[in-house]
Formats: C-alpha cells, structure tokens, sequence
C-alpha cells in the first residue's frame, strides 16, 4: 500500500509506499553508445506494470509484466540536435515499453513513455476477449538541463486505461555530454526538500551506541479506499519510522492530521498496493519503499519486496493493538500502534472479524489463565476454612 505523506515537521516530504501481496518489481538499466563507442544515453529504472482485460466470459483479469531481465533494446537511439533520442524496451513479444526524449537547449525534455501490449498473444493474455495491440500514451514534458542526471527516488503512479505503471529510484540522463554521465542531479519534484518545513535542530549530537530519544507513541490514523461507491480497503495504524544512519538514529512519528494518501482499487490490486496473497487465501505486508529527505539534506531511500508481516485470512482484517516493529533493512524500520487493516472482500465499509497479532493473542490468553490462578487460589482458601471451621465444631461437641 502507499501512502503519500504531506510535510511532517523536521521531516521535509515524506513518500513511504507499503504493499501487500504478492508484487515482483524489476530494474532496468540501459546504457546507449554512439558510433564512436562512448556513452550517449544512459537510464536505470526500477518500475512495476500490470495490465488489467476483459475475458471471454466477461471477467476481470490482472496480470505483472515478466522479468524484465531478458528485455532487449532495438529501436532506441541516441539521438541528436534534430532527432530525439528514445529507450525502446521489449518484454517478449507482446509488450513494449518506451520513453522519448528531445534536446532543446539548454534542457532535454523527457517528452513520453509510451507502453504497449499485445491482446492476441494467449500466452500472456489467455481468453482475452479484445485482441490486438493497445498502446497507452502517457505525457511527461519534463525539462531538465543538459548535462544533469535526472533522478527520482519517490514512488510515481500512473494509470491510464487498464494499465497501472508504478516507478521509482529513477536515474536518466539523455544527450550525455563527452561520454560521461553527469554527477549533477536535477531532482524530481517529490525528492526536493520542502522549502516551507523549518528544519530540526539538534542541541546534541547521539553517541555512536545510544538509541532514539522516545518520540512517545505517534496518532492513530484511518484511511480508506473507495472505488466507485463502494469501501474496498480500510486501515487504522499508528505509524512511526525509525531511521539509523552511521550509527546515529531519528524517530519521526506520522500525524495522521497533516498526512494525505491516495488509493484505488481494481478486481486484483488496491493501492494502497495491495495484491493477493501467498495462497490465494491470505494477505500479508509483501513490500514497503520509502524516500524521504532528513534534517541534514540528506535523502534517505529503502526497499524490500521480501517482507512477510500482518498475514491473515482473506475476508478478515489483521489487527494489532500492541506496539510491533517491522523491519525493512538494517537502517530503517517502521513502528506501528493500535494497527487495524483490511485489503479486500470489504463488506459495508466495516472491518470483518480480527486476526490478532501474538503479542495481542498472548495477552488474551494470560487475562483467562490469570483468572483461572486467583479463581483456584480462592478456592483453596474457602477449603482451608471450612477445614478450620469443622475442626472447631468437632472439639466444642466432645466438650459438652
């Protein structure tokens, strides 16, 4: 799932992506040459598609691109001061994904990315019920300088027709200069520090063992996601990112009160990036891609697709009231409280019944066998008494 997160004080901009469900992501990393063997367009790209069609028999259907490992590049080219230079990717036979750029000094233009399919291949499209090539245009008219990388770490979703393209961790250069890809970055818009945020001040430097000073548990936020007039995902979180760089570490809570989210739903996917689960039968936290700029300037990006949290039963929601920690790397983890989410089989904008996380089960389970203990206690003591009090009936009788 994704959430896009407006300025959080000492933060900057903040875009943490979450999915759950079973989501590939791929990179592409393309290197062009001109005649005279030096680099003349280079582009790492990490990306994800999937395409959504109609079947024979009137059902929706959802599927990913392939590994992009074994796409081949014919048809790009360099391009010049009169002809535009271009990335032409091949997925297979069936699908094309391509990015037009055009030099008109003293910037490039990332003009458009163009992606392609093709309906009558049956191998990746079987009983497609519309055949043929569909091609979705999406313009860009992004200038950037000459001799500048343009880069973009933050999550960009776009969906055109029955395409979802989701990108990040963008490094482009076209028209390179000399043969050298340049070491000036001109930043995407979401990756840019937030002018009106008044940066943090530290009075005190951490030490290289201490932790994060308490930031105290963050607000719990609901955010929904509706597709038509129908709720298709809910989640009820508090959220708290813990970032640890050089041995020195932050703790940045989330105010759901000045945090703004997207999200949209599709037979198969919700984004907040959601997709089925390992069996069919369960969904669980998959991904999570975070970009955000800290109080030094610095940029601070992390993702791992291998991530196996909040698993549950579809047509359940996960909840867990307890602090629990997911850890996303080695330098960053994410805190959450009071955590409540569904993805899919939503019925009347409510959550269904709970799967409870072990923290929480642990407690419910220790308030019976705490009760069972003082219900036993007690019950030895009202033994012990009547025992006592016998006693003393028997020797008053033998008195008389």
């Amino acid at each position: 799932m994704c959430f896009r997160l407006s300025p959080v004080p000492g933060l900057g901009l903040v875009l943490l992506g979450l999915l759950l469900g079973s989501f590939q992501s791929y990179a592409l990393e393309v290197t062009l040459t001109n005649s005279e063997n030096a680099t003349c367009l280079y582009a790492k790209w990490h990306m994800n598609f999937t395409i959504s069609y109609e079947t024979t028999n009137k059902t929706q259907k959802t599927v990913p691109i392939p590994d992009t490992d074994n796409a081949t590049y014919d048809g790009s080219s360099c391009g010049d001061d009169k002809n535009g230079a271009k990335i032409v990717s091949h997925f297979g036979p069936a699908l094309t994904w391509t990015v037009n750029f055009t030099k008109k000094a003293p910037n490039y233009l990332i003009d458009s990315i163009l992606f392609s399919y093709d309906l009558s291949n049956s191998t990746l499209f079987p009983d497609a019920k519309e055949k043929g090539i569909i091609t979705v245009d999406e313009a860009v008219a992004l200038e950037v300088p000459l001799n500048n990388t343009f880069r973009c770490k933050s999550l960009t979703t776009d969906r055109r027709d029955s395409v979802v393209q989701t990108y990040w961790d963008v490094s482009v250069q076209a028209f390179v200069q000399n043969g050298t890809v340049s070491k000036k970055e001109y930043l995407c818009k979401n990756d840019r520090p937030a002018t009106t945020v008044a940066p943090i001040i530290h009075t005190t430097e951490p030490s290289p063992t201490t932790t994060p000073t308490p930031k105290g548990k963050p607000e719990v936020g609901n955010y929904t996601v509706s597709h038509g007039n129908d709720t298709c995902l809910l989640a009820t979180m508090g959220l708290q990112l813990n970032i640890t760089q050089e041995k020195v570490s932050s703790v940045f809570n989330i105010n759901p009160k000045t945090t703004s989210f997207t999200g949209s739903c599709q037979p198969q996917t919700a984004q907040l990036r959601l997709n089925n689960s390992k069996n069919e039968n369960r969904f669980y936290l998959k991904e999570v891609n975070v970009s955000m700029y800290l109080d030094n300037g610095s940029v601070f990006s992390v993702a791992n697709n291998n991530l196996s949290f909040w698993d549950a039963p579809l047509g359940s929601s996960y909840m867990c009231n307890k602090e629990q920690v997911v850890a996303v790397s080695g330098t960053f983890r994410i805190n959450t409280f009071n955590l409540r989410v569904q993805p899919f089989n939503v019925t009347g904008g409510k959550y269904s019944t709970a799967e409870e996380c072990a923290a929480d089960s642990d407690l419910n389970f220790l308030i019976p066998v705490a009760v069972g203990v003082a219900l036993g206690f007690l019950l030895i003591v009202v033994f012990i008494s009547y025992m006592i009090g016998r006693r003393k009936s028997r020797t008053g009788y033998q008195s008389v």
